[in-house]
């Protein structure tokens, strides 16, 4: 673990490059951390980066959340008030997909489904990796311990690091507010929502930290490690 002190996404980015010239294959760096911490952001930052030191696309980002069940499936099952929960996603579609990540030899194309945040659905093959050697996936739950082989537990075996973000829950919870409102719900909605179910999972989420070989928390354009 690194010890306290500020870090830029440029050294986080080397810290990448110089892991993944380690390996043999495809390099998996999972991002965890509650919602509303800015995984994505550091996700794309971390992308941006390193295809621009290497000039050359050898990173992408595979987000968990291409693997949200649709809300079809969710209705039907009575979870869609409980949407974005850990049993709301396709755990063995995302485990499916690192596994593949890991074993496919560079070069063959792999599909990944993103999720439409205008129209709050996931949508298949948003991304395809082929020669990327570095593939950056973030969500919420990568690093909980679900006490399962063919659950969240499993994640863990398939990523060559995993980092969690941290942030405090009022930021957490005016981020997501305003992440609802934006994609089209009311404010009361919103704030319901975040209360009554996104807060509630930022905590499962925090107590997974501790599985983390590098916890940070952003500060400006650069990064707290704690």
């Amino acid at each position: 673990m690194v010890g306290d002190g500020e870090i830029s996404v440029e050294d986080l980015a080397a810290r990448v490059r110089d892991r993944a010239g380690a390996r043999v294959g495809r390099y998996v760096l999972g991002i965890a951390g509650p919602p509303g911490a800015g995984k994505s952001t550091l996700a794309t930052a971390l992308r941006d980066t390193v295809n621009a030191a290497a000039g050359a696309p050898v990173a992408e980002v595979a987000p968990m959340d291409g693997f949200h069940l649709t809300n079809a499936e969710l209705r039907v099952a009575g979870a869609l008030a409980r949407k974005g929960e850990p049993d709301t996603f396709d755990v063995a579609g995302y485990l499916d997909g690192l596994r593949k990540l890991r074993e496919l030899p560079l070069g063959q194309p792999l599909p990944w489904p993103v999720y439409d945040r205008v129209r709050h659905e996931p949508v298949p093959g948003g991304v395809v990796f082929e020669g990327q050697s570095i593939a950056i996936t973030e969500g919420n739950y990568l690093l909980l311990d679900d006490g399962g082989t063919a659950g969240w537990s499993a994640v863990r075996e398939y990523l060559d690091e995993g980092w969690y973000l941290d942030a405090p829950a009022e930021l957490l919870r005016k981020r997501l507010v305003h992440r609802h409102v934006r994609g089209g719900k009311s404010e009361e909605f919103a704030r319901a929502k975040v209360a009554r179910s996104d807060l509630l999972n930022a905590e499962l989420v925090s107590a997974t930290r501790r599985h983390a070989d590098l916890t940070l928390r952003a500060s400006g354009s650069r990064y707290l490690v704690l």
